[in-house]
């Protein structure tokens, strides 16, 4: 069912709005969209921004692989996986993951679906850049990601 996709890691920023209405653009049994965007704080002014890499080749193979499993769990009409590397500033968008649906309850599974598994699946490491300019050390996974990732693990069926 799923009828469009759209893959993407970039260093320019991210112009979520645009991203939304092409997703959308053509799909008129889409009655629902999700959408998460990840904005880059600045931990009440101790951070300046982010610093993300990514291994390229397997970064979106592993985009792909999180949106083919959302399609098989969820009837989603569409997908969006949208993600900036490099340095990023406090208030600028990280990254927009969106899916359209006929319901809403597809849309809002197969979008909190991807994004636990972009955030531990997904080869990308960042690191805190303080508010003096200065690169703190890179950041480990949190125990809360892995948690969130297991439960869908657990679950297998999107309606258990």
């Amino acid at each position: 069912m799923l009828l469009r996709t759209r893959i993407a890691v970039t260093a320019a920023p991210l112009d979520v709005p645009a991203e939304l209405a092409e997703l959308r653009r053509g799909l008129p049994d889409a009655g629902a969209m999700v959408s998460f965007v990840g904005t880059c704080r600045s931990e009440g002014g101790r951070l300046s921004g982010l610093e993300l890499e990514h291994y390229p080749a397997m970064a979106e193979a592993e985009f792909e692989r999180i949106v083919r499993e959302a399609a098989a769990r969820w009837p989603i009409l569409a997908m969006a996986m949208v993600h900036r590397t490099g340095r990023v500033t406090a208030g600028e968008d990280i990254v927009v993951v969106a899916a359209l649906s006929e319901h809403r309850a597809a849309a809002f599974g197969a979008t909190e679906f991807a994004m636990d598994f972009l955030k531990t699946s997904a080869p990308f490491w960042k690191r805190e850049i303080a508010a003096d300019g200065s690169a703190l050390p890179w950041s480990e996974a949190r125990t809360s990601d892995q948690a969130a990732a297991a439960r869908w693990q657990a679950a297998g069926d999107p309606d258990a």
